[in-house]
C-alpha cells in the first residue's frame, strides 16, 4: 500500500473493491409475410421490434481508495487540504466534514433503446427464352428508434453491511450548490423513411445493366424539405467477355478462361456524424450556480443554433473494374479503380457570433479521393491429398480536401488524430518544428513568427499555421492481407497476415517540466541531455532543476516548451505494421472411426488470433500501432487461443 488522495492504495486491493459490471439484454421480434402471384410477382411485408437494455454498474466499495478518500482526515492539516471533504458555505467557521462517513458509492447508468422497423417490397422477374432476363424490385421502409439514458449515483451503500444505505444529507446539499445532480435523463428520437426501386436487365448472360433509385428522409437533418429529403441513384453495367463466341474460339482461351469488365456511377448520401443535432435550435436546461443551495434557479440556454439547411453528406463515385481467371480459374485476379467526390461534408464552421454561438455544425467541406483495389486468389497445388491456396488483397487510397470553411487552432492540427486542411488528406498530422536543445538541455522550436524560441508557440493561434510541418495522414493509405491455406487429407492449416502502411502516429506525451515520484519514465529518458555539450548528440530534453523551472533570465515559461516538445516532429513514428493475425490448425477425424462411435463427423480446431507483429517502427517501443491512441483507449486486442471440438450426429 501507498498513500494516494490521503488514503491507502494498492492496485490488487483496489481491483477487488472498485470495479464495473456490464449487463445487456437484447430482444428482437420479427415477422415476415410473403405472397406470390403467378410465380413471377412476389410481395413481402416485414415488421420488427427491437428492445435493448444495457446497464453499467460501478461498485465503489467501503474499503476502496476512492471511498476512503471521502473520509480521510487523520489530522487538521489533511482535513483542511483534502479536496474530497465538504466545507459548508453556511457554516464557514466549522471544519470540513465528510459527505460519505459510511459505506461506498454505487453508480449506475441504464441505456434503453426501443426500435421499430417496417418494410414492404415487391419483386418481379421474367426470363424470355433464355435471351432476355428482367428483374424489377421496389418498396418502402420506415424506421423509428427511441433512446433513453439514465445515469444515477447512490451514496452511502454499505457493501459490508448487507447493502444497507446510510447516507449523509450534506451530499445532496453539496451537489446542489455545485450545480450537479445525482441522476439525469437524456432522451433522443430518430425517425426515417425511404422509397426505393431497382431494375436489372441481362442479354444472353453477356451484357448486364442495372440501376437503383432511392428517396429517403430523416428527422436528424434540417427541417427544410430540400435538406431533409435526398434522392440518390446508381447505374452499373458489366460485360462477360468469356461468353462471347470470339473469346471461346480464341487461342488464348486455354490460358485466359474468364474475363469480365464492369463499371458503375452513383450518387449516395450519409446522415453524417451522430452527434450533430442542430437541424433545429437545441435548447437545454441547467442549474444556475449560486453560493447557497436555496437560491438556485433553473435556466434555459441555447446549446447550438438552428441550421434548417443542414443536409446529407453526399458522394459521387465512379468505379471501373475487371475480373480475370487464368488456367481454368486456378488463378483469379480482380482489380477495381474508383474516384470519389465527397461534398456537403458536415463539420464545425465559424460564424460572426450572431445568436450567441461562434461555432456551429454545417455542410462546410468537400473532398476528392481515388484508389485502387486488387485481389489475387491462386490454387497453387491441387492434389487429392494435398492442396495449397493463397489469397492476397491490396488496397491503396489517396484523399485530398478541396473545400473547408473552418478556422482551427494550432492545437487541433498537432493533435493525435490530426485535422483537415485544404490540399491535404483527411486527418492530416502536423508537428511543431523542433530546432534542437539549448545549452541547458531545454528544447527550442520555430514558432509562428518564424523565430526560434522556447515558449513562443501559441497553441490557440488560428491565422499563422503555415509554420507547422506536415508529417502525413493519420489514417493508412495502403492496407490488405495475405492468407495461405494448406490441407493434407483431414488436416487444415490456415495462416493469415494483415498489413497497413502510409500513416503516421504521435508518440505518448511523456515530457513535462516537472515530474513526481508517481511518474513512470519510458526508457527513452536514458538518452536524455545530462551535461553541457550533450545537445550535439541527443534530442531528448533534460530533467530540469527547480531553479530552471521557477525562474531564470535565459529561460521563461519553460513548461510551455516541454509541452510543445510532445507535439514536435521528434515525437512522430511510422504507423505501418505487418501482423500475424491468425494461425489455425484443424483436423477432421476419419469417417470410419466416426461410424463406429455413432457420429457422422467429429472435428477439432486450435486457433490463435492477434499473435504477434512481424514489423513495426522501433520508435513505438512496443506499442501496438494499430491501436495507438485509438479513440482515447490505447489497449490493443489481446492474444486469443481457442480450442473447438465439434460433433455431428
Amino acid at each position: 500500500f501507498y498513500t494516494r488522495s490521503y488514503a491507502p492504495f494498492n492496485i490488487h486491493h483496489e481491483l477487488d473493491n472498485n470495479y464495473i459490471d456490464l449487463n445487456v439484454v437484447d430482444l428482437k421480434f420479427q415477422g415476415e409475410v410473403k405472397w406470390r402471384f403467378k410465380r413471377r410477382l412476389e410481395v413481402t411485408a416485414l415488421g420488427a421490434m427491437k428492445y435493448t437494455l444495457s446497464s453499467l454498474e460501478h461498485h465503489i466499495k467501503d474499503e476502496s481508495n476512492q471511498a476512503m478518500a471521502y473520509r480521510a482526515m487523520p489530522d487538521a492539516i489533511v482535513r483542511e487540504n483534502n479536496p474530497y471533504l465538504y466545507k459548508d458555505p453556511d457554516n464557514l467557521a466549522e471544519p470540513k466534514i465528510s459527505v460519505l462517513p459510511q459505506g461506498g458509492i454505487y453508480k449506475r447508468t441504464d441505456n434503453i433503446v426501443v426500435g421499430y422497423d417496417f418494410r414492404a417490397t415487391a419483386t418481379w422477374d421474367q426470363d424470355f427464352n433464355n435471351i432476355h432476363t428482367v428483374k424489377l424490385y421496389g418498396g418502402m421502409e420506415v424506421n423509428a428508434s427511441d433512446r433513453q439514458s439514465v445515469p444515477f449515483t447512490g451514496w452511502g451503500r454499505q457493501y459490508s453491511m448487507g447493502d444497507v444505505v446510510n447516507y449523509a444529507y450534506e451530499v445532496f446539499k453539496q451537489s446542489k450548490e455545485g450545480g450537479s445532480s445525482y441522476y439525469d435523463v437524456t432522451t433522443s428520437r430518430a425517425r426515417s423513411s425511404a422509397f426505393f426501386a431497382f431494375g436489372a436487365y441481362s442479354y444472353l448472360n453477356k451484357y448486364t445493366f442495372n440501376g437503383t433509385v432511392r428517396y429517403e428522409g430523416t428527422n436528424k437533418l434540417g427541417k427544410a424539405r430540400s435538406a431533409r429529403w435526398l434522392p440518390t441513384w446508381n447505374v452499373a453495367g458489366a460485360w462477360n467477355i468469356h461468353e462471347e463466341n470470339f473469346f471461346k474460339e480464341s487461342a488464348t482461351a486455354s490460358i485466359l478462361t474468364h474475363a469480365k469488365v464492369k463499371a458503375s456511377y452513383s450518387l449516395t448520401g450519409d446522415r453524417g456524424p451522430s452527434f450533430v443535432t442542430n437541424s433545429q435550435a437545441v435548447i437545454r436546461s441547467s442549474l444556475i450556480w449560486r453560493p447557497q443551495a436555496d437560491q438556485q434557479e433553473t435556466q434555459l440556454y441555447i446549446s447550438s443554433l438552428e441550421n434548417s439547411e443542414l443536409t446529407y453528406e453526399k458522394k459521387h463515385e465512379l468505379n471501373i473494374g475487371v475480373d480475370l481467371g487464368f488456367l481454368n480459374n486456378r488463378v483469379n485476379l480482380s482489380m477495381d479503380w474508383y474516384r470519389r467526390d465527397n461534398f456537403d461534408l458536415i463539420g464545425e464552421i465559424s460564424t460572426m457570433g450572431v445568436g450567441g454561438s461562434i461555432d456551429k455544425y454545417a455542410n462546410n467541406a468537400a473532398m476528392r479521393s481515388d484508389g485502387f483495389e486488387a485481389t489475387l486468389s491462386t490454387k497453387n497445388i491441387k492434389h487429392p491429398d494435398f492442396t495449397w491456396n493463397t489469397d492476397f488483397i491490396f488496397s491503396y487510397t489517396h484523399a485530398e480536401i478541396t473545400v473547408l470553411n473552418s478556422r482551427k487552432r494550432v492545437l487541433d492540427f498537432v493533435s493525435n488524430t490530426g485535422f483537415g486542411k485544404v490540399g491535404y488528406p483527411h486527418r492530416a498530422l502536423f508537428s511543431i518544428p523542433f530546432m534542437g536543445l539549448n545549452r541547458e538541455g531545454v528544447p527550442t522550436f520555430l514558432d509562428q513568427d518564424d523565430e526560434v524560441s522556447i515558449s513562443g508557440i501559441y497553441f490557440q493561434e488560428r491565422e499563422k499555421i503555415d509554420f507547422l510541418k506536415y508529417e502525413g495522414p493519420s489514417e493508412p493509405t495502403i492496407f490488405g492481407s495475405l492468407g495461405n491455406v494448406f490441407t493434407y487429407k483431414g488436416v487444415r492449416l490456415n495462416m493469415f497476415i494483415t498489413y497497413s502502411f502510409g500513416n503516421k502516429v504521435r508518440l505518448d506525451r511523456v515530457f513535462r517540466a516537472v515530474y513526481s515520484d508517481l511518474d513512470a519514465m519510458p526508457k527513452v529518458f536514458k538518452n536524455r541531455w545530462m551535461l553541457p555539450g550533450d545537445e550535439a548528440y541527443t534530442n531528448i530534453p533534460a530533467i530540469i532543476s527547480k531553479r530552471q523551472y521557477t525562474g531564470n533570465s535565459k529561460i521563461t515559461n519553460v513548461a510551455y516548451g516541454y509541452n510543445a516538445y510532445n507535439y514536435s516532429d521528434r515525437r512522430i513514428a511510422d504507423g505501418g505494421f505487418i501482423r500475424m493475425k491468425e494461425i489455425s490448425l484443424a483436423y477432421n477425424l476419419p469417417g470410419k472411426w466416426m461410424t463406429k462411435a455413432g457420429f457422422k463427423s467429429v472435428s477439432m480446431k486450435l486457433q490463435g488470433t492477434n499473435l504477434f507483429l512481424l514489423y513495426a517502427d522501433s520508435k513505438l517501443n512496443g506499442h501496438d500501432p494499430e491501436f495507438f491512441h485509438s479513440g482515447g483507449v490505447s489497449a490493443p486486442l489481446s492474444k486469443q487461443f481457442t480450442f473447438t471440438l465439434r460433433f455431428g450426429i
